[in-house]
Parts: C-alpha cells; sequence; structure tokens
C-alpha cells in the first residue's frame, strides 16, 4: 500500500487553500493502491493557514529539539507539527506502508528539499519534519517529482 499527501490527489488542504494535483497519484487513489494523509490537517491546522517554514535546520533538526516550525507573523507551530507527523506516522504503520508519496518543499512534506526559514522563496536541502520522521521510522519516502519510480 502507498501512503500519499493528500495535496498531491486534488484535496486543497494546501496552506493558501489550493492543491498540487497530480494525475497518476490519484489514479492510485482512486484504484485504492493508495491512501491520503495530510499531516498538518492530522496535526490540528485549518484550511487556509498561515505559511510556516522551519527555522533553525530541517525536520530531523525539529525532531531533535535544534530547530522549530514558525509561520510567517512569528508564532511557533512545532507542536502541531510534530503531532501531524506522529499521527501520519501510525498512519502508515497502519496500511503497512511501502512507499509514502509527499509533497516537495513542504515543512511537513518535503523530501530532498525545503525552505530556508526565511520566507524567500529560498530552497535548501533537506526533510520536512513528517519526511524525516517517517525515514527514520524506516519507510521509503519520495516526492511527487519521483513518482516514476513506482
Amino acid at each position: 500500500m502507498i501512503l500519499v499527501s493528500s495535496c498531491l490527489a486534488g484535496v486543497e488542504c494546501r496552506y493558501n487553500g489550493s492543491h498540487s494535483y497530480v494525475e497518476k497519484i490519484n489514479k492510485l487513489v482512486e484504484e485504492k493502491k493508495a491512501v491520503m494523509a495530510c499531516p498538518e490537517l492530522l496535526g490540528g491546522f485549518q484550511t487556509p493557514r498561515e505559511p510556516a517554514e522551519i527555522i533553525g535546520g530541517t525536520g530531523e533538526d525539529v525532531l531533535d529539539g535544534k530547530a522549530v516550525i514558525k509561520t510567517q507573523s512569528g508564532n511557533d507551530v512545532t507542536d502541531l507539527y510534530i503531532k501531524g507527523a506522529y499521527q501520519t506516522l501510525e498512519m502508515a504503520r497502519q496500511i503497512k506502508a511501502d512507499t509514502i508519496v509527499l509533497k516537495e518543499n513542504s515543512p511537513s512534506c518535503g523530501s530532498s528539499h525545503i525552505y530556508d526559514g526565511s520566507f524567500s522563496s529560498k530552497k535548501i536541502a533537506g526533510n520536512g519534519l513528517t519526511s524525516a520522521l517517517l525515514k527514520k521510522e524506516g519507510f521509503r519516502v519520495i516526492s511527487e517529482h519521483q513518482i516514476d519510480e513506482l
């Protein structure tokens, strides 16, 4: 079974109320080969919501308590992101996911790149919090850009 970011299957759950529809991912959901999850909604966020970025590192650093996740106006939302990451981990375990496809660049879901915390659209190499946790727990995590690897 595959776990996918809900926004990639067309659910309008991104911070700005949009989606990042990928036809192949939606088809996997329709064929019941994939289950959708949005770590940020699982953490308790609403849609739309204020943009947030990891400040001071990557998802691994958030897990280690060395970085935080803040909104553009400076509110610390780390706890909600952590809650969502662990809820997503539980879902991945329940469905026995063999692959997880998450939205690149997100502070939750980025699997190779995230924004640098300056809110200037600059990207750095690194995992979002949910990706970092899932990888730490042994799951294969890829982005929508690697969908052809399935």
